[in-house]
């Protein structure tokens, strides 16, 4: 009996020293490239990259910050992208997800189908860029960035999940009532879907908010640059930072030869992501119910 009762003592103790360990294992790499983003050049040369270095420097930083135009315009077009994208995705998601939902819909297995069978497969990258250049002429305009992220068939088949675990009746009521399908739909539907919608919204946020291949494709005009296109091209080449104009114009007494490259790096990494770390927390209360979105009914 007594060894029973330390073997459920113990239990809890291991179960949380297990999710400690991995907490950790998630937190002490972000910790290191905030850490890194402000440490000292010659000190990440000569001693690596270290939990406390030798020197903190803001230098990194303020390359950005006082040259802020061009990270702000692509703050600008990322913000605008990843909104409009997200509202309109969630709209055409709920939507479709909602008539596949529909028992009473006689076409239901056929659309169901359909929505699936493109996920198996797709046209290749050739015919998707003569579609978006040639046939709706999107190439340079900030609907390039918007309009291939809008409807993902993964999200309709999970959303299509939850929603038809709404009981009919509601709906056969709402009928009854002389409610149209957009009053149903708007008013019924909807508000009941709210821990659906939360998940996946912050789903699709995340994919338009870390989009970056399409903006390099269709997007040659510099004011229409995605935030993430801008972290790319940092990351790839520090050339193209030190080499424009309004960098080099800033007025910072500093000889360029002296560039933090390595913290920079790690320093665009941060003003890139630090939004999505702010969005995160408040729709955390969703992810447990989302987690499990689908998974009775598909």
């Amino acid at each position: 009996m007594h060894a029973q009762r330390q073997k459920i003592m113990w239990s809890p103790l291991l179960i949380h020293l297990l999710f400690i360990g991995i907490t950790l294992s998630m937190l002490i790499p972000f910790l290191i490239v905030v850490i890194i983003s402000l440490s000292d050049e010659q000190s990440i040369l000569h001693h690596g990259f270290r939990i406390i270095p030798d020197k903190f420097t803001l230098l990194s930083y303020t390359y950005f910050l006082k040259t802020p135009d061009t990270i702000l315009n692509a703050y600008g077009v990322t913000i605008t992208v990843a909104i409009v994208g997200t509202l309109t995705s969630l709209i055409l998601t709920s939507t479709l997800g909602y008539t596949l939902s529909r028992r009473d819909y006689g076409l239901q297995r056929v659309t169901s189908f359909y929505v699936f069978f493109t996920m198996l497969f797709n046209g290749g990258l050739v015919p998707f860029y003569i579609l978006m250049t040639q046939v709706l002429h999107l190439k340079d305009t900030i609907w390039a960035l918007i309009v291939p992220g809008l409807l993902s068939p993964f999200y309709v088949l999970i959303m299509k999940g939850f929603m038809a675990k709404i009981p009919i009746e509601i709906i056969e009521s709402a009928k009854m009532e002389g409610a149209s399908e957009w009053r149903i739909y708007a008013q019924l539907i909807l508000p009941l879907s709210k821990p659906a919608l939360a998940t996946l919204g912050l789903f699709i946020l995340f994919n338009f908010w870390n989009e970056w291949f399409n903006a390099l494709l269709f997007i040659n005009n510099e004011k229409l640059v995605p935030l993430q296109l801008l972290l790319v091209r940092a990351l790839s080449s520090l050339d193209i930072i030190t080499s424009r104009p309004e960098f080099l114009q800033a007025g910072i007494n500093l000889d360029m030869s002296q560039f933090p490259k390595t913290s920079a790096k790690f320093a665009v990494v941060v003003l890139s992501a630090g939004p999505m770390l702010l969005v995160f927390p408040f729709f955390q209360r969703f992810f447990v119910q989302g987690l499990t979105i689908g998974a009775i009914k598909g």
